[in-house]
């Protein structure tokens, strides 16, 4: 099974970032906009994982999801990968407790290999949400300028999900199972 390690959105602040998105959708036909029920921050890529080591990676990220508090995240500016010029990937970046929620995609990568998750993305997590996509390169620099000035509500991320990717025509998520985010706060705080 394909499966990644994420947080989901929260509805409003989905909403919100809709709302902000439409009129520049209308502008630029050319990308592939996804459902933005499917929007997620991915923490961690697993990629095809085999259903034997599902037991192990359960318990995995179980344990390094509770060595790590709640986050008060939010959705800040736009991006594009590789480059804003011949993108593929336009994002919205992930901000708030950035050091801490980099340090968690890896705590839970790791786990991940270590349980037998062979194909896990290894590399460090650039904190972002992806917007939309291009079969080519594509010239999005005024499109990151015009979306730049974006900031989304603060929402809690209190749990990461494992998330099964169920691909075709319309790509859908299913959550596996979720794992909450339980140690305290380092100095108090969020």
């Amino acid at each position: 099974m394909r499966l990644f390690v994420g947080l989901p959105l929260p509805r409003r602040v989905r909403d919100e970032l809709g709302r902000a998105l439409e009129p520049h959708r209308a502008a630029w036909p050319g990308l592939r906009w996804p459902d933005p029920e499917t929007w997620h921050v991915t923490l961690s890529f697993l990629g095809e994982v085999p259903e034997a080591v599902l037991p192990d990676l359960e318990t995995r990220l179980a344990r390094a999801a509770s060595r790590y508090a709640p986050m008060t995240l939010s959705l800040l500016g736009a991006g594009a990968f590789p480059s804003a010029h011949r993108a593929r990937v336009f994002w919205t970046g992930v901000h708030g407790c950035r050091p801490r929620l980099v340090r968690l995609a890896d705590s839970l990568g790791a786990g991940a290999l270590r349980a037998g998750a062979v194909h896990a993305d290894r590399r460090r997590l650039r904190p972002h949400l992806t917007l939309a996509r291009s079969r080519a390169d594509a010239d999005l620099r005024r499109l990151v300028e015009d979306f730049g000035s974006f900031a989304g509500t603060g929402w809690e991320a209190g749990a990461v999900h494992l998330v099964r990717s169920h691909l075709g025509a319309a790509v859908r998520y299913e959550t596996v199972a979720e794992y909450p985010l339980v140690a305290p706060a380092p100095g108090g705080r969020s």
